[in-house]
């Protein structure tokens, strides 16, 4: 390993879920999204993959080039902190080495359709006749009351069946529906798993109870979706419009300024005022149009073509310095690589450089949230496929 004298990674966890103990057989996005942040939070995550076949383990480690050809980019990110073991179910002394983790685990966690781990013998009521105690955690991809139940689920076929994907075409893009460009619908259904498995945990605690918890893929991002957007349906009976008029706005986006864009939101009646002082036109708080956030909120279109025109005299530097003085909320626009040296993150030390035996230097994303007696951190590199083994389960070398 390279020396760099400047820099020093903690070793052990610092977090408020130290000593918890979470038996993890989620892939993909969605559930190591979740797991993560409990290993950011100090929690033993044992991430159980299976170590048979050409690309064995988690699907997400051959995703994208790396140095070591299992350890991906976005697996790199979302498995830092955790501990990797190869068992395959399937097997009967893979099963009872499993089976032993369990008994002691606080939680087990995973994204595996229940038929295949009801076959398996690793249900919930098979996993709490050994450990009562135990926070099962299902995420599943449509609740198990529904047609649907039976049915895998994906980002893409999530955002297609909330209505995410129509925003889209209802804001005029392209005059077709559109998926977001990331996987929105997987990382916000793992932040309600992660908020799941803490509200069991605080029960358990609380009353001595473990329980099943699911965590149905298509109503969570459905909530997601519809808490500003069930808007004109909200009441009964409805006007039958959907969505907020604001953000499905097609005018909604960053403004083009004399040398680039910016992001602008003037959001009360003071700083609308303000902007419209400062960009030479006083009198446009005086349209009735846009003297009140209701009658805004009805002309939207006319508004954001006002602050198109406005922002195009200035420059984005004369903008954000303009309005910091002002209090108006504004922010720079930053393309992707940008983002990699926007000052801010620097500063707080957003963007942690590191370095491990098997994938060498490489970036990786500090905790956003901070506790000040408690803190998050990162304190061990992504593992190679089953480097635990001999740890966890007491095997001389990793299988696979």
């Amino acid at each position: 390993m390279a020396n760099w004298p400047n820099l020093k990674w903690d070793t052990e966890p610092t977090g408020p879920l130290k000593g918890l103990k979470v038996v993890d057989m989620s892939s993909v996005v969605l559930g190591p999204f979740a797991t993560v942040n409990f290993a950011d939070l100090g929690a033993e995550v044992i991430k159980v993959e299976n170590g048979d076949g050409k690309f064995a383990g988690d699907m997400m480690r051959h995703a994208g080039d790396s140095p070591t050809g299992d350890l991906g980019p976005i697996f790199t990110s979302l498995n830092r902190n955790k501990k990797s073991v190869t068992l395959n179910a399937k097997r009967d002394e893979d099963k009872a080495a499993l089976i032993g983790l369990l008994e002691s685990a606080d939680v087990f966690f995973h994204n595996v359709r229940m038929a295949g781990m009801e076959r398996l013998g690793l249900d919930y009521e098979s996993v709490k006749a050994i450990n009562p105690e135990i926070v099962y955690v299902h995420c599943a991809g449509f609740g198990k009351d529904g047609e649907y139940a039976h049915r895998q689920a994906y980002d893409d076929l999530i955002q297609c069946a909330s209505g995410f994907a129509a925003l889209s075409e209802m804001r005029g893009d392209s005059g077709r529906p559109l998926y977001a460009p990331g996987l929105i619908a997987d990382k916000t259904v793992g932040l309600f798993a992660s908020n799941a498995t803490l509200a069991a945990l605080y029960h358990r605690e609380k009353t001595g109870e473990g329980q099943f918890v699911q965590v149905p893929m298509f109503e969570a991002f459905t909530w997601f979706n519809m808490v500003e957007n069930l808007w004109g349906e909200t009441f009964i009976p409805g006007n039958g419009r959907l969505a907020y008029t604001r953000s499905i706005n097609a005018n909604r986006k960053p403004y083009p300024t004399k040398d680039g864009y910016i992001g602008l939101v003037p959001y009360n009646d003071a700083q609308w005022e303000i902007f419209f002082k400062l960009g030479g036109k006083p009198d446009v708080f005086k349209d009735p149009r846009f003297a009140t956030y209701s009658e805004r909120t009805k002309n939207t279109t006319e508004l954001y073509g006002l602050i198109e025109e406005i922002a195009s005299t200035k420059t984005s530097e004369e903008w954000l310095t303009l309005l910091d003085e002002h209090n108006v909320p504004a922010m720079r626009y930053n393309r992707m690589p940008e983002v990699l040296t926007d000052p801010h993150l620097q500063q707080s030390g957003f963007w942690e450089e590191r370095e491990s035996e098997a994938a060498g230097k490489y970036r990786s994303i500090s905790h956003p949230v901070h506790y000040s007696k408690s803190p998050a951190n990162i304190y061990a590199d992504p593992p190679t496929l089953g480097a635990d083994n001999a740890e966890v389960l007491g095997r001389k070398e990793a299988e696979g």
